[in-house]
């Protein structure tokens, strides 16, 4: 496996958030971002990987060669700025593969690079998306797995759509970049008229996607990029238990936690990171998959059992559409901590019993963010599996 990562960009927008460092090493946390995308690379056979660089060049040049990484790379060098079809052109000039992956330098879209199809001379990465106007929208005909891109819309407001997410398959074989002048742009002189005539591949996925070009999207990937990863990690984790029940914390392992507060209303909601992909992995793996929450907050009288029977009925709708499943949520919304219901009393793991009198607890795994979770799993005598990204402890 070949890779090509543009990490020439001026990054204009986030100069105010990072100062003159290019994007791709825009500290997320203790790390570089293009640190976080090389670690997810590093999930495949990748060989060799070039990196496209021009503005700022010596930084991104010092940070590679400074590290013992599991490929060999060269870097693909822009005395003057080629557009981002000239950077591309560059830097194929240093693949020895017929098939390349191109990926943004500035975006984080860790779908399944295993799956992605080289069935077109460019194959563009397709990220679902709602209610959105900084990316223009892509149009494609065709059944999935064999989609084609028909033509791509400015930036306007769109309610529903696919976007571009920053990451190409390129068989060099079929795209011929040789005519095209010095400095020219892949977007418009390369994907579009070819297009129009049919030569471009869309492939979906929904895995997570977050570009930092912007400050406000730059703030988020602080904690959104750790998640992810943490996610994996205990996906994996969980994946690998011996048990066929799974049970679930919910706020910090479902959604991002509140510190301090409740997710009140679906407007509050937000998942964790890649959590809808491995429930429906999950799923496949587990006969039943139980959610155990405390909820003081309806308890407290700052939310009705309404509003959360509304928040939940959304997430399982959500989590369906994904292809996972919940197949039963049990709450406990009083306010002693003594209450047998609440955790880390073992009261809810009762009640899914009484429910699903198959569960048993030395074949059930439980998944938590928080000491209390830990004791919870503890009481009922079931295996425990934390939540927390690299480095983290329960006090951070």
């Amino acid at each position: 496996m070949e890779v090509i990562i543009l990490a020439g960009g001026l990054g204009t927008r986030l100069r105010s958030a990072v100062g003159e460092i290019p994007k791709c090493l825009a500290p997320i946390q203790d790390a570089p971002f293009l640190g976080y995308l090389l670690q997810w690379l590093g999930q495949y056979p990748v060989e060799h990987v070039v990196f496209s660089v021009g503005h700022l060049r010596e930084q991104v040049i010092s940070y590679a060669q400074g590290r013992d990484w599991p490929f060999s790379y060269d870097f693909a060098v822009e005395t003057s700025p080629l557009g981002t079809g000239g950077g591309v052109r560059l830097a194929l000039g240093y693949c020895k593969e017929e098939q390349v992956f191109v990926i943004n330098g500035d975006t984080f879209f860790p779908l399944n690079l295993n799956a992605m199809p080289f069935d077109a001379p460019v194959t563009l990465a397709l990220k679902p998306m709602r209610d959105f106007e900084r990316y223009g929208a892509v149009e494609t005909a065709g059944r999935d797995g064999h989609l084609q891109v028909t033509a791509f819309h400015e930036k306007r407001p769109c309610a529903a759509g696919l976007i571009n997410g920053g990451v190409y398959a390129i068989d060099r074989r079929r795209l011929d970049l040789s005519a095209l002048p010095e400095k020219f742009s892949f977007e418009k002189d390369v994907l579009e008229p070819a297009a129009a005539k049919g030569r471009v591949g869309g492939w979906i996925s929904d895995a997570y996607f977050i570009d930092i070009g912007i400050p406000e999207d730059y703030a988020l990937s602080q904690w959104a990029i750790p998640a992810w990863f943490a996610v994996q990690k205990a996906s994996k984790a969980v994946l690998a238990a011996r048990a066929d029940t799974l049970f679930l914390d919910r706020d910090g392992v479902v959604n991002r936690l509140l510190p301090g507060d409740y997710v009140k209303s679906w407007e509050q909601w937000e998942w964790m990171p890649g959590i809808r992909t491995e429930l429906a992995g999950w799923a496949r793996k587990f006969r039943r998959i139980v959610l155990v929450t405390n909820q003081r907050g309806v308890g407290k009288g700052l939310m009705s059992d309404a509003q959360l029977d509304a928040i939940h009925r959304r997430m399982q709708a959500e989590i369906a559409a994904a292809g996972g499943r919940l197949d039963a949520i049990f709450c406990c919304t009083a306010l002693r901590d003594d209450d047998p219901r609440r955790k880390p009393q073992p009261g809810l793991f009762f009640e899914a019993q009484a429910q699903f009198p198959d569960i048993d607890k030395t074949r059930s795994v439980m998944l938590g963010d928080s000491p209390s979770d830990a004791a919870f799993a503890r009481n009922c005598g079931m295996q425990f599996i934390p939540l927390l990204p690299e480095g983290a402890s329960w006090d951070s």
